[in-house]
């Protein structure tokens, strides 16, 4: 058992904190939302008065907040009341500068650090079955991929520091630009009288196969997991997907990299979040290219 704490406790963060309590661990958390500290509280967290608070005698901290800025906040906050030697992870998805800046705070002050962030959504932290991507030195990672395993699935170390978050944003640039592909053949189909379940069928078991077809196909019916069977509310949001592909813009300006399909499909989720639809799961980007935001048609 390790004492952990962990800071940020909403969406993602509160299930995580609760799994590491199931987990046997005894976590102290912290939350500027005090709803979200009831709810951990719930779930057997017990809640400081502060961040600096919450850390003062942990082994492990965790944090999953929702943009570099915040981070490098409570990074800084933090890393002077955190005990020499023990271990930070990030697990947000941020940029891969403030990464790399988050892991310098830790080690000016002789911490251990991770970045860390997941794939999976909201099911996937309650279910603990959790990706995470992992950067950060060979000793941090040691320490820290024990404790993220329990929180889920599978534990990628990806490389140094920033390596997690380039390998998420990479990923979900992938994501972007498929279920777009994804849509684009769904309403051509439809504009050709093809039945949703007859393209599944085929695009499923032939080369047009995909994890993004198989479990979040955009059309009611073919997939029980699609959000499209509950009127696209979100197992990841628009708003979110919208971050993670300007992120992997921002760090393709960064480094010179040319990605002209993620620049295509952060303009699309950009017009479609803009159109009012940042909170519909982001595999509604169908109902944009159809032509406006109507239901899916069965």
């Amino acid at each position: 058992m390790s004492k952990i704490a962990f800071i940020g406790l909403g969406n993602m963060g509160g299930p995580m904190a609760a799994n590491l309590v199931k987990a046997g661990h005894e976590v102290t958390g912290f939350d500027l939302v005090a709803a979200s500290c009831d709810t951990a509280r719930a779930e057997g967290v017990a809640i400081a008065a502060s961040a600096a608070e919450a850390v003062s005698n942990a082994e492990i901290v965790v944090t999953m907040l929702p943009a570099g800025k915040h981070v490098i906040s409570v990074w800084s906050e933090i890393a002077p009341a955190v005990r020499s030697g023990a271990l930070i992870a990030d697990c947000s998805t941020i940029d891969v500068e403030s990464a790399r800046r988050a892991h310098a705070i830790a080690a000016e002050r002789g911490l251990l650090s991770l970045d860390a962030p997941v794939s999976g959504g909201t099911v996937g932290a309650k279910a603990a079955t959790l990706t995470f991507m992992v950067g950060g030195s060979e000793q941090a990672f040691a320490v820290g991929q024990p404790v993220l395993a329990q929180m889920g699935r599978r534990v990628v170390h990806c490389g140094d520091a920033g390596a997690g978050q380039a390998a998420k944003i990479c990923n979900n640039m992938i994501l972007g630009i498929t279920m777009i592909g994804i849509s684009e053949a769904f309403v051509l189909a439809e504009k050709l009288g093809l039945s949703h379940q007859a393209l599944f069928d085929v695009a499923s078991t032939s080369s047009g196969s995909c994890w993004a077809l198989t479990t979040h196909c955009p059309v009611p019916g073919p997939v029980p997991t699609s959000a499209a069977n509950y009127d696209y509310r979100p197992g990841f949001a628009t708003d979110l997907m919208l971050k993670d592909l300007r992120l992997s813009q921002q760090a393709a300006l960064a480094s010179g990299a040319l990605t002209p399909l993620g620049a295509e499909a952060a303009q699309i989720y950009g017009l479609f979040q803009a159109a009012g639809h940042g909170g519909d799961d982001y595999s509604a980007v169908i109902n944009f290219l159809r032509g406006g935001s109507g239901a899916a048609k069965g």
